[in-house]
């Protein structure tokens, strides 16, 4: 690699539940992308910068990949995968170790369809006890699908993401840095601060409830005193799942608000004032119109 700065793109691409947004996290030092437990988290694409001594990265947090397409919702899901890897100079696919089924082998043909460098991140390897056994898991894979450079990591452990960083960073176009060295995304405060309040809908509620969940962001002021006060609608699908989300004696929504709260005053370090309101609108994640008004691209 030559001494000449460095910038582009890398779409972090995988099925779900691989850990795309903690690795996300990990490479910008920044709790950006909101992980949970549930597969399906990330709804929009999402840019993390990272700004090494050589270069400048835009990292690019995806969906999974999703094989249903039948609710507007989930073609807008693909679209935002679809749409960074034709944004990307490099592409990143996120396996989880010992595991590999037809959806990674989905998000590898979509990958073949550009002719980009494409590496591997076999990530969660810290899992894995026996670890002789990732060199015939990875034989396996190379076998089948080809990429540049494979990597064994652990996102959550924060192991082997430097080597990963240096071989993005070697493989992207010559080119000075297009944000400011103190950025860490293009997304805005308040978009973030929607996502910290669907993390937590989507942490505390029942196994379905939170796929029927979304968050908009009626008012973001900063007062005079230094408090960021924030009005934020959880829109739901139908009354009960509105019963559910407040619960009994509104308890479920402000244990959801406090943990908002927090999450956002960690991220903007500064005091919030959060007030939730729940709302019905009907059939919101098959309504295009619903979709564009919520912001989902």
């Amino acid at each position: 690699m030559s001494d000449a700065l460095r910038c582009g793109s890398a779409a972090i691409v995988g099925r779900p539940n691989v850990g795309k947004s903690t690795l996300l996290n990990a490479l910008v030092d920044s709790h950006l992308s909101i992980v949970t437990p549930r597969a399906h988290t990330t709804r929009q694409r999402i840019l993390g910068i990272a700004n090494p001594p050589s270069g400048q990265i835009l990292y690019l947090d995806t969906p999974g990949l999703h094989r249903e397409t039948k609710r507007a919702i989930h073609r807008s899901l693909n679209r935002a995968v679809h749409a960074a890897i034709a944004d990307a100079d490099v592409a990143v696919q996120v396996v989880a170790a010992e595991h590999w089924d037809d959806e990674d082998a989905e998000v590898h043909a979509a990958l073949a369809q550009r002719a980009i460098p494409r590496l591997l991140a076999v990530n969660k390897v810290d899992r894995v006890a026996n670890k002789s056994k990732l060199l015939p898991f990875v034989e396996g894979l190379t076998r089948e699908c080809k990429w540049d450079e494979v990597f064994l990591v652990s996102a959550q452990k924060r192991s082997g993401l430097a080597e990963l960083e240096r071989a993005i960073l070697a493989r992207l176009p010559e080119g000075e840095p297009r944000y400011g060295a103190d950025s860490y995304t293009d997304r805005s405060e308040r978009f973030l601060a929607a996502e910290l309040v669907r993390e937590q809908l989507m942490r505390q509620l029942g196994e379905e409830l939170p796929y029927a969940t979304t968050v908009e962001i009626e008012r973001f002021e900063d007062r005079p005193d230094g408090v960021t006060e924030i009005a934020a609608v959880v829109w739901v699908e139908r009354e009960g799942q509105k019963a559910i989300v407040i619960g009994a004696g509104g308890r479920r929504a402000k244990a959801i608000g406090s943990a908002a709260r927090r999450s956002i005053e960690a991220l903007l370090d500064r005091k919030v004032f959060l007030k939730l309101w729940v709302r019905v609108r009907a059939g919101w994640s098959d309504d295009e119109a619903a979709l564009k008004q919520f912001g989902y691209e």
